[in-house]
């Protein structure tokens, strides 16, 4: 399995972080990967999660899984204004913080994912993972949760962070997992 990383344009308005996250998929799906996972953080993992549920014409830009830490998932909530800002402007409308809204995307053929965060997060509260994780159960989405008692915003690996650390190993079985029943089915 390889890895790496994708620096998306910060401080940029939706579409555009989107856009070039599905550019660098279709890259990967091209230079031959068969399965594509996407894992972010915090906003980051606002952005992996849309690219893993926000509709697509181009099936080279699909996801077979997403992994997200503490991540924005819902544009509807007042929690984290200031990455709302950035993405969607001062006065977006209803409809666009919807539709960027993660919760709301989730369908039944939405691919599995493994969410964590903590339940001290100041900054993007565990709401935002329990919304995702409600709306991906409503749907029968394949899913993972992960709320660790302690721990501050932005833990990234989770290094010296007590039982947060943890989340790590979770994930690598669960992507694991992941990659082998997929392969096993045949898509």
């Amino acid at each position: 399995m390889s890895a790496s990383v994708f620096r998306y344009p910060l401080n940029a308005p939706h579409p555009v972080p989107l856009l070039a996250l599905r550019s660098e998929i279709r890259r990967r799906r091209e230079l031959g990967a068969e399965h594509i996972g996407v894992i972010g953080f915090s906003a980051g993992g606002h952005l992996a999660g849309l690219a893993a549920l926000a509709p697509s014409a181009d099936s080279r830009e699909s996801v077979q899984f997403a992994v997200l830490g503490y991540a924005i998932t819902s544009m509807e909530t007042e929690t984290y204004r200031p990455a709302r800002m950035i993405l969607l402007g001062e006065n977006a409308s209803p409809d666009l913080r919807r539709a960027t809204s993660l919760d709301a995307l989730v369908t039944p053929d939405s691919p599995p994912f493994f969410l964590w965060h903590t339940a001290e997060d100041i900054y993007v509260p565990p709401e935002h993972t329990y919304r995702l994780a409600a709306s991906l159960a409503a749907h029968a989405v394949p899913h993972t949760v992960h709320v660790f008692a302690h721990g501050p915003h932005s833990l990234g690996l989770a290094e010296g962070a007590g039982a947060a650390v943890t989340w790590t190993q979770f994930a690598a079985s669960w992507i694991t997992e992941q990659v082998h029943s997929r392969g096993r089915t045949g898509s």
